[in-house]
């Protein structure tokens, strides 16, 4: 079961909170930790991949890049607005980075928070993204009760088809568009929206 999280906001309750998602037929079951020091060398690794690139507003140049962006995320847990996960796929006691979701931009009393992921080069395939944001989904209605986002919202480049598939399958609609915003932002894209009314899971693509 997840670990209840900090209060939005708050500084002095920095709790670890793990997530899973289980085995399927074909693709083994998901962890969603937070992300450790020891992932540095293999993040480092999984953003040498040019789509992740393309599609990432950020950029991991290397190990000592990869620690200070961990570093950044545990701090951004312990403040309570930012909860990013390592996706890790589980077979046995082995263990294997295969992606990324995050929750941002949670605060005190805000009825909205952002989701985002990504899904490792070797693992793709494999349903990791909508199961890992399916995962993610669910703990954040959750997690933080009444005081929690009553919806979420998801933005992808227009042209990442990819993570538009993702999105349907998990329930977030299609809700509207955004123009591009270079440099970081160079092509527009859409925002798509899940409210908090169910626990269903994934839907057929």
């Amino acid at each position: 079961m997840p670990t209840q999280p900090p209060a939005p906001g708050r500084t002095d309750r920095p709790v670890p909170v793990t997530v899973t998602a289980p085995a399927t037929a074909t693709a083994p079951a998901l962890l969603l930790r937070p992300w450790r020091a020891a992932d540095a060398a293999e993040l480092a690794v999984l953003y040498r991949d040019p789509l992740l690139r393309r599609f990432l507003s950020h950029s991991i140049p290397d190990e000592a890049g990869a620690l200070r962006w961990i570093d950044e995320q545990r701090r951004r847990r312990q403040s309570g607005d930012r909860f990013a996960f390592a996706v890790v796929e589980r077979s046995g006691a082995a263990e294997r980075l295969a992606g990324h979701v995050v929750l941002k931009d949670v605060a005190p009393g805000s009825p909205s928070a952002e989701v985002g992921y990504w899904t490792a080069a070797h693992a793709r395939g494999r349903g990791v993204a909508p199961r890992a944001l399916d995962a993610l989904t669910g703990w954040a209605f959750t997690a933080f009760g009444a005081r929690g986002p009553a919806r979420l919202v998801l933005r992808h480049q227009e042209d990442n088809t990819a993570s538009c598939r993702v999105a349907a399958k998990c329930g977030y609609e299609l809700t509207g568009t955004l123009p591009a915003a270079p440099p970081a932002y160079p092509r527009a894209g859409h925002v798509h929206t899940r409210f908090r009314v169910t626990g269903a899971g994934p839907r057929s693509a």
